[in-house]
């Protein structure tokens, strides 16, 4: 898979980009979510959470890449026994989290914690969860990424990601294309003033293994009951799997 970076700086690792680039971005990133996905980004996050809870015994997760903390938050919202911890590699992004957690009253069931994805601070077989929202995408080494996510999951954990896709369907695939490359990175550009951004967003979702191929990766890191589900005209899929 080819190696698409946020500055195309040959000097810096990928995932020191993806933390200087969500760094930037971070003040407006909860609004362009809302905004650039006309909210459809919340009805994609709760129908990964419905598959993530369709397993028994879900009282411990772990929501790699997660941001602001959007996808905990939901999650600790319908069911308050479960226990999460949020991980990312922006701090600037975690901050924002640990802010809208608080005025949530939701510390005691939400933890924050700054880790790089390939490399987890966590014992194996320690979550019964684990979920990404829009978060493989930016892993400098896919594989090895999600191999720390099973590494973590208890043997019969279920793993959860929420991925954007490139759809198949005309003239979705035709507007999807026209809308990433031209209107979103441009919005984003005036709204973030962080120029590459939004562009490079546009650029890892045409790189991604998507679909079916996707869900072969799961297999090969021992992934068992892989599914792959296309929400919204195949603009993103969930892909799920248990260990």
């Amino acid at each position: 898979m080819a190696s698409v970076t946020p500055y195309n700086n040959n000097e810096d690792s990928k995932k020191s980009q993806v933390a200087k680039m969500f760094d930037n971005i971070a003040d407006n990133y909860d609004f362009l979510n809302r905004f650039l996905s006309l909210g459809i980004d919340q009805y994609w996050r709760k129908k990964a959470l419905k598959l993530l809870r369709q397993k028994a015994n879900v009282n411990h997760v772990l929501d790699i890449a997660t941001g602001t903390g959007d996808l905990a938050i939901m999650l600790a919202k319908q069911d308050p026994k479960i226990q999460i911890i949020g991980a990312d590699i922006s701090q600037n992004m975690l901050d924002i989290g640990i802010n809208k957690v608080d005025k949530l009253k939701l510390e005691n069931q939400i933890k924050f914690v700054k880790a790089d994805s390939e490399i987890l601070p966590f014992e194996h077989n320690t979550f019964d969860g684990v979920m990404v929202a829009f978060g493989v995408r930016n892993y400098e080494n896919l594989e090895k990424g999600l191999s720390e996510m099973h590494r973590v999951l208890k043997p019969g954990g279920k793993m959860v990601i929420l991925e954007f896709s490139r759809p198949r369907i005309f003239p979705i695939k035709q507007l999807f294309q026209f809308y990433f490359r031209y209107i979103l990175p441009l919005i984003g550009k005036i709204i973030s003033k962080d120029q590459r951004a939004y562009s490079y967003l546009f650029e890892s979702v045409q790189q991604f293994p998507d679909f079916e191929q996707f869900e072969d990766i799961l297999k090969k890191i021992g992934m068992h009951e892989t599914s792959h589900t296309p929400l919204t005209f195949g603009i993103c899929n969930i892909y799920s799997g248990i260990k």
